[in-house]
């Protein structure tokens, strides 16, 4: 089945909208739990005594509700290839418990591979806002997509 974004689809200066998502309580504890068990991540009592303010999402899970709503966004029906790296990552704000993410990726720019044809990196600049309009993540880095001929191919 064809993929709709290819390289081709992307425009420098275009934003895209990654949706929303509620952040709860229990994913929170459960994620902390596996990966960051840190107490401000465990504990709402915790969270509060810390510079945090309440129970607050690992940064590291963050990233990870980032790439669920970029995956679901547009990443799953693409061709990409994956990514080369993270250029930065910054954690602005604390991610509490029942907040809403709202995220966009702006397209800041776009080059075609000189060892690979058929392959384009594109540089995007991405963010999370909380319901307050407060910037809590932003990310940057490039993704590697076919055109829509290689991946025709």
């Amino acid at each position: 089945m064809p993929k709709t974004w290819s390289y081709d689809d992307f425009v420098e200066g275009a934003c895209l909208d990654l949706g929303s998502k509620r952040v709860t309580a229990e994913e929170i504890v459960a994620f902390a739990s596996e990966f960051d068990p840190q107490p401000m991540h465990l504990d709402e009592e915790a969270g509060r005594a810390s510079i945090l303010g309440g129970l607050s999402a690992s940064g590291w899970h963050t990233c990870a509700m980032f790439m669920r709503m970029l995956c679901d966004a547009f990443l799953l029906d693409s061709t990409s290839q994956g990514s080369p790296g993270i250029d930065s990552v910054k954690w602005k704000n604390p991610v509490l418990a029942g907040d809403t993410l709202s995220g966009r990726v702006t397209i800041r720019a776009k080059r075609m591979s000189k060892s690979r044809p058929g392959l384009g990196f594109v540089s995007m600049r991405s963010e999370l806002t909380n319901q307050r309009g407060e910037t809590v993540f932003e990310l940057e880095n490039s993704g590697m997509f076919l055109t829509r001929e290689a991946a025709g191919r």
